[in-house]
């Protein structure tokens, strides 16, 4: 990395997690592949998740409450740091200490899950903050993202999208099908914006309809019960398994024949693009960012939102297909390599640092 283009003041995340999921893995690669001295500031999470950052080398300090974070800012004023938040409590807590300190603030959008009441007035808020002048920089994961940044407002001249992307990794074995089965999976949070009803409603058909087909939804959540009656009421729980949150996915992709992302709404999910880099093909409602990453029938398969019989009979003509199955991992490999790879996106991450570090000082 071009030494002109590390941050010359620390960098703090700021976020607050129940768990490692993808905005977690993003910022864990983030903070070991951009150059500066990171450090994460979690508002809140569990112990588990903070250790495993501190493992990989990243700081790592606990706030509980704006208060204490407020106090921290603070204590670090003199060092000037630039603020990264992600998620809506860190947006919030990051702007009233950026605004309070006058400290350089760049806000990381991941996606927005506005399912509730709640989360709408969480996800107005959001993009009322972005279009005041104490954030510096909106970095958007995904075109979609930006849209609905520019549709409420925010300047086009602060906006920008850096997708997610992924470090190299050492290729996993070919898939043996001796024994004739077939491995659909799942994974992510078991509630309703990642659309695990929908998994089901896609999955339970199929696998009456053909016996060497399997299912497996990796993740844990509100939903796990239903979802698992669901199952048991079809008969179906010998071959549809919920073995829960999975700390290594790798041997998991290793298993797999297919993912399935059945999702009402997302960014740019990290597990699509490790599925790219690992040689499992995708199938995917063409929701948020999705549609940005996969080109139907060249690098995935894509639904219409929602549309659980055009997933269905997507999965069913790749299942059946080993040819187009062949052909669809090599392409999303190459995409993954050429647009996703995290080494380059490190780059265009410092520049954003050094800019928004720039007109602050102005």
């Amino acid at each position: 990395m071009n030494a002109a283009l590390t941050p010359p003041r620390p960098i703090l995340h700021l976020l607050s997690s129940g768990g490692f999921y993808g905005a977690e893995r993003m910022l864990l690669d983030h903070c070991q592949a951009t150059p500066g001295q990171h450090q994460v500031l979690f508002l809140g999470a569990p112990e588990q998740l903070v250790a495993r950052f501190r493992a990989a080398g990243v700081a790592c300090q606990t706030c509980d409450g704006v208060g204490e974070l407020l106090s921290v800012l603070r204590q670090r004023h003199d060092q000037q740091p630039l603020i990264n938040s992600h998620n809506f409590k860190g947006l919030l807590f990051g702007w009233l200490g950026a605004r309070l300190w006058r400290l350089p603030m760049v806000a990381t959008q991941h996606g927005f899950t506005p399912t509730s009441r709640k989360q709408r007035l969480y996800t107005w808020i959001s993009l009322q903050l972005c279009r005041t002048a104490t954030i510096e920089r909106v970095v958007c994961v995904a075109e979609s993202i930006k849209r609905i940044h520019r549709q409420a407002g925010v300047a086009e001249a602060k906006l920008q999208v850096i997708p997610n992307g992924l470090p190299e990794a050492d290729a996993l074995p070919a898939r043996n099908h001796g024994d004739g089965r077939w491995l659909a999976g799942y994974v992510g949070r078991l509630s309703s914006e990642k659309g695990p009803d929908l998994f089901l409603d896609t999955l339970i058909p199929l696998c009456q309809r053909h016996p060497q087909l399997d299912a497996v939804m990796l993740g844990d959540g509100p939903e796990r019960d239903a979802l698992q009656a669901r199952i048991d009421a079809a008969e179906l729980s010998q071959r549809i398994r919920l073995p829960g949150f999975q700390a290594d996915m790798r041997q998991w992709m290793a298993r797999l024949d297919t993912l399935v992302i059945s999702s009402r709404t997302e960014g740019t999910p990290m597990i699509l693009l490790e599925a790219m880099q690992d040689g499992v093909p995708v199938v995917a409602f063409g929701v948020g960012g999705i549609p940005d990453v996969i080109e139907h029938g060249h690098s995935g398969l894509l639904a219409r939102p929602l549309a659980v019989q055009e997933l269905a009979a997507q999965l069913e003509a790749l299942m059946l297909d080993p040819a187009q199955a062949g052909e669809l991992i090599a392409q999303a490999r190459r995409t993954q390599r050429e647009r996703y790879h995290l080494p380059t996106l490190a780059q265009r991450w410092a520049r954003v640092y050094l800019g928004a570090a720039k007109e602050t000082c102005a």
